[in-house]
């Protein structure tokens, strides 16, 4: 369907790709890069403005709220994805394989939530060698890309930004485990975490060996998810000691080719982390929840020159209404205006703030931060 926006766009002299690489990088700029998010799949049936309008997904929301554009190149990871099946049916949830070998019960009517894990196709090396045979093989044809196809896709003329998503060390290995699973392997079979990491660190490099030469990315990305509320899933000596070095050799490719910004999706409490992460070149966090982080201005300040933040707008402040969502977003006016920090709502906008309170939440965010 087509989507007609319901906002005017956030006036503005530069070009999206202009103004994202002037904020992040603490240049002079016309008004605030405007993005967010996106939102869980109940807003979609519980919003008015979303189900008066069609909306359906959060690349129609996007558009339908006149953000500026990112695009992304993202290679593939899993090669093929196992196949999805259903093991078995239950009353109100199902039981399922999921695409990357995980085991898990989910609710039949496809609200949102976090699976419940039950199990991992990977449960010894064994186990690994074979779905590294089958899934992981560097030579596979479908890891070569079309370099005239992305140069005809990503000119460098654009006006969009464009990020290279660059995987994931850690994160995705504990999808394939499973958080109680990577707990015990990396005790139980540390070879075989390693293997796994040094195997995504090989395709990520391979990926990158292929495309930077030939195409002007203008910053870096990847995901985590390796924190919870309470801080890391693994220690920060096994974090320091395996992913750090490997993140080391991604971060010099990058910086190779001018790439000098590069975010992780990571939720949680991701500070007892962030040294390693700095040191690794690994220099911007998203979506930075501030109930597990705190404030993002505590850690712009902390890390002064050297952290970059993108999101850091307390959810929970969307939710009670006005006076609250003018007060937070005033708190990070400071931060705005010194760069290297673009705001936006911490993680997925929840249900729970309400469709009224979204709109002020945008209207105050472009009182503030929209160069009026």
């Amino acid at each position: 369907m087509s989507v007609a926006p319901c906002r005017p766009r956030w006036p503005g002299t530069e070009t999206d790709r202009e103004r994202f690489v002037k904020q992040i990088h603490g240049q002079p700029v016309d008004r605030c890069f405007n993005m967010e998010f996106g939102y869980w799949e109940e807003n979609f049936h519980q919003w008015s403005g979303f189900v008066d309008n069609g909306i359906t997904s959060n690349e129609e929301a996007d558009v339908f709220f006149n953000f500026d554009s990112v695009e992304w190149f993202v290679p593939e990871w899993m090669v093929p994805p196992m196949e999805e099946i259903v093991i078995e049916e239950r009353e109100t949830t199902k039981i399922v394989r999921n695409s990357e070998g995980i085991i898990c019960e989910m609710p039949k009517d496809g609200h949102s939530t976090i699976a419940r894990c039950i199990g991992s196709s990977i449960n010894s090396p064994e186990d690994w060698e074979e779905v590294k045979r089958q899934h992981f093989n560097p030579e596979s044809p479908e890891r070569r890309h079309d370099i005239t196809a992305l140069q005809q896709r990503f000119p460098d003329d654009r006006v969009v930004p464009l990020g290279l998503h660059c995987g994931s060390m850690i994160g995705r290995v504990r999808n394939m485990l499973t958080a109680e699973g990577l707990a015990y392997a990396i005790y139980d079979h540390p070879l075989m975490v390693e293997d796994m990491i040094e195997t995504c660190c090989i395709l990520v490099e391979q990926d990158l060996d292929q495309v930077l030469p030939h195409v002007k990315f203008d910053f870096a990305g990847g995901w985590e998810d390796i924190c919870f509320n309470n801080g890391p899933l693994v220690s920060v000596s096994f974090f320091e000691r395996v992913i750090v070095p490997r993140y080391k050799r991604i971060s010099e490719r990058l910086r190779r080719h001018g790439i000098d910004v590069w975010y992780t999706d990571c939720d949680g409490d991701i500070r007892p982390l962030l040294p390693g992460f700095l040191d690794a070149g690994l220099n911007c966090m998203f979506p930075f929840e501030v109930s597990c982080c705190g404030h993002p201005g505590e850690l712009l300040n902390e890390y002064q020159g050297e952290l970059l933040i993108l999101g850091g707008v307390d959810k929970m402040q969307i939710t009670l209404g006005e006076p609250a969502i003018r007060n937070y977003l005033e708190s990070l006016v400071p931060f705005v205006e010194k760069g290297g920090f673009i705001p936006f709502c911490d993680h997925r906008c929840p249900p729970t703030v309400s469709w009224d309170n979204y709109l002020r939440y945008l209207d105050i965010k472009q009182e503030l931060f929209g160069g009026a």
